[in-house]
């Protein structure tokens, strides 16, 4: 690999801010923020919205609302009969 062209890898610890879930992994992002691991060693903290720990698709969790097509959503919009 070429010097100096590649961004720095290094630990990160990324956090669900719905959940407060967090993991530790390998990445190019950074952050002012930081956090104590469970090791004592401190690291760079990135919050997320969403993660495996939250993501309907994982959980099994899915939020489905009854929205209707397009023709009942325009009706209903306009305040139209059928």
């Amino acid at each position: 690999m070429k010097k100096s062209i590649h961004p720095e890898y290094h630990d990160v610890v990324f956090m669900d801010t719905n959940s407060g879930f967090k993991f530790m992994t390998g990445s190019t992002m950074t952050s002012n923020e930081t956090i104590e691991w469970e090791d004592g060693k401190v690291y760079p903290l990135l919050k997320v919205e969403v993660s495996s720990d939250t993501h309907p698709f994982y959980t099994g969790r899915q939020k489905f609302s009854d929205r209707g097509g397009r023709a009942e959503r325009f009706m209903k919009k306009y305040n139209m009969k059928k």
